[in-house]
């Protein structure tokens, strides 16, 4: 397995991650969707520096080591997502944000399986580095899933005409 291709397309999907991110936070029509899928781009950023950083570290052995990396990235998800949940009484207005939040859990989901699979065949450091990533996306990955299912409960039970 190299390596080094593996961080690259991470590297890759992580971007994309970010810009998906910033662009839904763009057209949400909440405050409270746009605010998490802002906080969740500006997460991503911090990943695409870490990643960033293990490829550097493949080419200089002075880089800091992966555990050190990684130290400090405390998710926001992780902290405080409950705390931030959507407010059931704004519901009509966040209709329109299913689907969005529905491929942020996809996405998230597809990058934490990603980094399972790629850690299960790594070794050494570069295991760890993509077990630390794989943890990160499977609570962004609840985190969403659990927004959808919130939201989409409330809508199929929500009486017609609001």
């Amino acid at each position: 397995m190299n390596i080094r291709n593996i961080y690259t397309y991470a590297l890759q999907r992580e971007q994309e991650g970010k810009r998906f991110f910033e662009e839904s936070a763009a057209r949400a029509s909440h405050a409270s969707v746009a605010g998490i899928f802002e906080r969740l781009a500006q997460e991503e950023e911090r990943h695409i520096a870490f990643i960033q950083g293990l490829i550097d570290r493949l080419d200089q052995e002075a880089q800091a080591p992966v555990e050190a990396m990684a130290a400090g990235e405390g998710s926001f998800f992780s902290g405080r997502a409950a705390s931030e949940m959507i407010d059931q009484t704004t519901l009509e207005s966040m209709t329109p944000d299913l689907p969005v939040l529905r491929m942020a859990y996809i996405i998230e989901r597809d990058f934490a399986e990603f980094y399972d699979m790629a850690a299960a065949r790594a070794t050494g450091e570069a295991q760890e580095a993509l077990a630390t990533l794989a943890r990160w996306e499977h609570t962004h990955e609840a985190l969403f899933k659990r927004l959808h299912d919130q939201l989409f409960e409330e809508y199929v039970n929500m009486p017609w005409g609001g």
